[in-house]
């Protein structure tokens, strides 16, 4: 098969076409044919170096989503037959032309949606609802604060916690992102480099504060972050790109009664992720299918194009996610 290799870390350039095996599947799995897979800041981190797969996952073909048709079923797969259509999350190994997947992490594609815009669901949806709606804990009526707005991840939870009853803020890098944003159902969308994010919520909140804070940044967002939430409120981190160190003022957590928390969705057991995508099918998929929540793609490049899409990626210059496309 045709895959995207990590030769060895470093640059976009380092993404090199090869031939490789086909990877085998085992009972429980299944033999994705992939058509397309989505690109994501983890694909970026492992191509550098800075982000090893976990125990048993591919560790030269990076990639965490895919969509394609089933070729080969395993042993004891009861839901799947060869020929269905589907999207999957993978710990490894989207970039190419096949992928086993353990059958739980496999969704329908919905209806109407084509194998690119599928391939742009799985990671962020799978990351969000973990996140935002399991760690979170977000209610309806409750409010939610996601920094990156435009990203992948800010574009799913936009939608996803709009469409669960929540009120929804964000901050983005331009005018021309945060007003993406609030046409796609933000509230208020904080351009944070003319604005500070921290005042605005506070005046946005009446000084109450947020329910729940989605942070990619870490580093010196934190200690505002903490100052952002309400009473109760619930800061979940996944992801430190500005650094893991911090420094913050331990009171502020216990008078306002707030929790801290995060998670690293790829090394979790199967039947964790498989309990994420049964929640996914029930609630959120059935929003896709009636065009309540859309998938949000940016830019499309065949698979020997994989270091311009890298290159895009770092280049935060994108709204939505950047896909790779097998066919052809």
């Amino acid at each position: 098969m045709k895959a995207i290799i990590i030769t060895h870390p470093g640059g976009p350039e380092v993404l090199q076409l090869a031939e490789r095996p086909q990877p085998a599947y085992a009972a429980g799995e299944v033999l994705v044919h992939i058509i397309a897979a989505g690109i994501n800041r983890p694909d970026v981190s492992q191509r550098k170096g800075n982000y090893p797969p976990p125990a048993g996952a591919p560790t030269e073909i990076p990639g965490l989503e895919i969509a394609g048709i089933i070729a080969k079923v395993g042993a004891d797969v009861t839901r799947w037959k060869v020929g269905d259509k589907v999207c999957a999350l993978v710990w490894g190994g989207g970039y190419a032309e096949y992928c086993n997947v353990p059958e739980g992490q496999c969704l329908p594609i919905p209806d109407d949606l084509t194998f690119i815009e599928a391939a742009s669901l799985p990671e962020t949806f799978f990351t969000v609802w973990s996140n935002v709606f399991d760690r979170g804990s977000l209610k309806p009526g409750e409010s939610l604060l996601v920094h990156g707005g435009s990203s992948g991840i800010g574009v799913a939870a936009i939608q996803m916690a709009v469409a669960m009853g929540s009120k929804v803020y964000v901050t983005a890098g331009s005018d021309e992102k945060c007003k993406f944003c609030e046409e796609l159902g933000a509230a208020k969308a904080i351009n944070y480099k003319t604005e500070n994010f921290a005042d605005q919520i506070k005046d946005l909140t009446n000084g109450n504060g947020v329910d729940v804070i989605l942070d990619m940044i870490g580093g010196d967002y934190t200690p505002v972050n903490l100052q952002c939430l309400a009473n109760d409120g619930r800061l979940v981190m996944i992801n430190m790109m500005n650094g893991k160190d911090v420094g913050i003022d331990l009171s502020v957590v216990m008078r306002k009664r707030l929790v801290i928390t995060g998670s690293m969705l790829r090394s979790r057991e199967v039947a964790f992720k498989s309990a994420i995508a049964r929640n996914l099918e029930k609630h959120i998929w059935p929003l896709i299918a009636k065009g309540e929540i859309k998938a949000i793609v940016h830019d499309i490049f065949s698979a020997d194009k994989a270091a311009d899409a890298h290159r895009l990626m770092e280049s935060s210059t994108h709204i939505g996610k950047i896909v790779l496309s097998f066919e052809g």
